[in-house]
């Protein structure tokens, strides 16, 4: 075994406490979106896996996006409930708020001017806590009659300009009637339907994440 004197010695500490210490990197923190939604958000029928905001992360992260979706969805969830729930479903320090609601408001036959009302208190409550909006619209069943199918379709373009938000016209775009992309109910995605969701939403949040971190 090697002897050192005590001036060697010296001299090897003294050399030692010129080397830098390595330190841990520390993770930056993801970017947080809550997705505030009913069944289509909440992955009804599907495994966890394939859920809108799994999938939808993964797209992200898969772009170089370091975010976080937070699934804040409930099934059967009105515009009234949602309302009732935004502050404590969405936290704070959350960077965005994907809004996709409504749909249960049409199949249940409730107003449009209630629903109106309430998806405006919702925009209306993340608006004063300084926290972004895509609002993500919903289209009426045309069984609810030419009026009804009107004056819902509306509330959403509305909407996205009185408050200055991003607006993806139809959360259901290019799946709504598609057995092959539907549950047997014919009104829930599937995996493969919540795919083609995903695909078709995914370059509007990408885009809005961007905006905002930049």
């Amino acid at each position: 075994m090697q002897s050192y004197s005590r001036r060697q010695a010296v001299k090897l500490l003294a050399a030692a406490s010129l080397i830098p210490l390595a330190t841990p990197a520390v993770a930056e923190t993801p970017f947080s979106i809550v997705a505030l939604g009913d069944s289509l958000t909440a992955g009804y029928g599907l495994p966890p896996e394939d859920a809108f905001t799994t999938r939808l992360e993964q797209r992200l992260k898969a772009k170089g996006l370091n975010v976080e979706v937070v699934n804040a969805g409930v099934s059967g969830d009105t515009s009234k409930a949602g309302l009732s729930r935004i502050d404590w479903s969405v936290p704070d320090g959350t960077g965005l708020v994907i809004v996709e609601l409504g749909a249960n408001d049409a199949l249940r036959g409730i107003s449009p001017v209630q629903t109106e009302k309430n998806l405006d208190g919702i925009i209306a409550r993340l608006k004063e806590r300084d926290i972004p909006v895509l609002l993500t619209g919903m289209l009426a069943p045309p069984n609810m009659g030419k009026d009804y199918e009107a004056a819902f379709n509306a509330i959403y373009p509305k909407l996205a300009e009185k408050h200055g938000v991003e607006l993806y016209p139809f959360f259901l775009d290019g799946v709504v009637a598609d057995p092959k992309l539907n549950q047997a109910d014919g009104i829930h995605p599937n995996a493969a339907g919540t795919a083609v969701i995903v695909e078709r939403l995914s370059p509007t949040v990408d885009k809005l994440v961007r905006l905002l971190t930049s």
